[in-house]
């Protein structure tokens, strides 16, 4: 069983719990200790390829490495070729118009990176704390402008809270 198939199969989990979610309630304990096993954090150094690339953008976006390290795993797990079902890319999970407007191939990794770091920086300038510009990279600035905090969005709650505790691990 390979880490698509897992996905798959985590998707289809998702699709179902939200139609049957009044009939079915799971585990949440249960899914949520499959879902810590599934995405733990790379160890530190287990990108040795990555490294420098990562220390470069995040020199030049004035971001700590591990910050760009832990959305990273949160959003593609190290996965260069990642795609999302709603059509974001690459590592560091970009929108085709974000990527555009960057003028990045988000499936190229350096230029994920690279735009990553940068649209994540645009984030932090923008909202000025690290959770409301973590769910913009997630959610999109306007979601976080209209609410002025982290939106209602179960799924961005999920995404910043998960950057966070990733963001924890590689800094320790």
């Amino acid at each position: 069983m390979n880490l698509a198939h897992v996905q798959a199969v985590l998707v289809r989990i998702e699709e179902i719990r939200r139609r049957f979610g009044h009939v079915v309630r799971p585990e949440r304990n249960k899914f949520e200790q499959v879902m810590e096993t599934l995405n733990k954090p790379m160890r530190p150094g287990c990108s040795s390829k990555l490294e420098p690339v990562i220390a470069r953008a995040a020199s030049r976006n004035k971001l700590d490495p591990d910050l760009i390290k832990a959305v990273i795993q949160a959003e593609s797990g190290f996965r260069t070729d990642a795609v999302s079902k709603a059509g974001a890319m690459g590592l560091m999970q970009l929108m085709p118009q974000t990527a555009q407007e960057l003028g990045v191939d988000p499936m190229d990794p350096e230029e994920a990176i690279e735009g990553g770091a940068r649209y994540l920086r645009q984030q932090l300038d923008r909202f000025g704390d690290i959770e409301m510009a973590l769910a913009a990279y997630n959610a999109g600035p306007g979601a976080v402008a209209r609410y002025g905090d982290v939106p209602p969005y179960a799924e961005t709650r999920r995404f910043v809270s998960k950057v966070l505790r990733y963001y924890d691990a590689y800094s320790e």
